[in-house]
């Protein structure tokens, strides 16, 4: 992943109704939901929402397809676990002094580890 699809998928997620929106799907994967269904459960028109699914879906966080006349939106299988991916691709490689820390391990929890 280059940085820009990175900052497009992080734009795109950093918006209230978008953010809502895709933590709805993400209860409702792997089916998805109609527009409709969505836009109920948020509180949100249906054009206003298309805007925001739309721009989602162009990021790469969201796929769509059309049933019959309704069009159901769900999570990209890849989209957030790429971004997750780049972001912390680098974890631990400045030092190993810091390894610890990135798996949850606080320094903290690091002398309680330490015999007396």
């Amino acid at each position: 992943m280059q940085s820009t699809e990175a900052i497009a998928r992080l734009l795109a997620l950093g918006q209230p109704t978008r953010l809502a929106a895709y933590r709805l799907l993400v209860e409702h994967e792997p089916v998805g939901l109609p527009v409709t269904e969505i836009a109920q459960g948020l509180g949100v028109n249906l054009s206003t929402l298309s805007r925001h699914l739309a721009q989602m879906e162009r990021a790469g966080l969201l796929q769509s397809s059309r049933h019959d006349r309704q069009v159901f939106y769900r999570c990209s299988a890849t989209g957030l676990e790429d971004l997750v991916t780049f972001l912390t691709e680098n974890c631990c490689g400045a030092s190993a002094a810091n390894a610890g820390s990135c798996h949850g391990e606080s320094k903290t929890d690091k002398r309680d580890r330490k015999s007396p």
